[in-house]
């Protein structure tokens, strides 16, 4: 593979969403950890709080949940970045 047909894969894999992060950035599901989120949550299954996947049928729209996570308002306030937290939250919706 030359670097030309290279660059094109990567381009299209990441305007295809296929690619989510960039080198040395954590993941979203990553982000859960670190962050603390897997102690009420999981992605499956009801914890304390209710299952990602059960977020992400209830959610549809990204903004109200980046919103609660940065404001703490209906859910405790998270501490990361916007770009952290844009990350967690696709991660969520990718659960549907």
């Amino acid at each position: 593979m030359n670097k030309t047909t290279l660059m094109a894969a990567i381009v299209l894999a990441a305007a295809s969403g296929s690619i989510t992060a960039t080198a040395g950035e954590p993941s979203g599901a990553e982000l859960w950890k670190t962050k603390g989120c897997l102690g009420c949550h999981d992605k499956d299954t009801k914890k304390v709080g209710p299952a990602f996947k059960d977020v992400a049928a209830k959610n549809p729209g990204k903004a109200a949940l980046v919103e609660k996570l940065k404001d703490g308002k209906g859910h405790m306030k998270i501490n990361a970045s916007d770009a952290e937290i844009n990350s967690m939250v696709d991660a969520v919706l990718a659960t549907k």
